[in-house]
């Protein structure tokens, strides 16, 4: 097999995982992954302090934010008011209709017909060769 047979389901996987990177960064779906490791890193840090159950209640509350918490939430913030702008404009209709115009072509030649000859299809088989020259 060449090099590229064997490349060519990295470029495959490779090209999946921008796609799916892409999907997570315009759903927002970047701030759900960069919360989630903020929880866990703050629930590791309580649990070296406190009992699971006090650690959980503190990590979840929203009581004691951590400060990577307050970067996501600053974060999702300035996204939001960056993204009003252009809702704004995506809401705006345009009163105008189209008007669609369809003209015939200035150079019009009908196409001209093909005749199928039928005699030719008629034939009769060839011949078979002499059983002579077979054997």
């Amino acid at each position: 097999m060449r090099l590229a047979d064997y490349a060519r389901p990295v470029f495959v996987r490779f090209g999946h995982v921008l796609l799916i990177l892409a999907l997570l960064g315009a759903t927002g779906g970047h701030w759900a992954v960069l919360q989630t490791i903020a929880w866990a890193d703050m629930l590791a840090k309580n649990l070296q302090t406190e009992s699971v159950s006090d650690a959980i209640t503190k990590t979840f509350d929203g009581q004691n934010p951590c400060k990577m918490c307050k970067q996501i939430s600053a974060g999702k913030t300035a996204e939001k008011q960056s993204e009003l702008p252009l809702q704004i404009k995506k809401l705006e209709f345009v009163t105008e209709r189209p008007v669609f115009v369809f003209a015939a072509p200035q150079d019009f030649r009908l196409a001209p017909a093909l005749v199928f000859s039928i005699d030719g299809l008629t034939h009769r088989p060839s011949v078979p060769p002499p059983r002579s020259l077979l054997a």
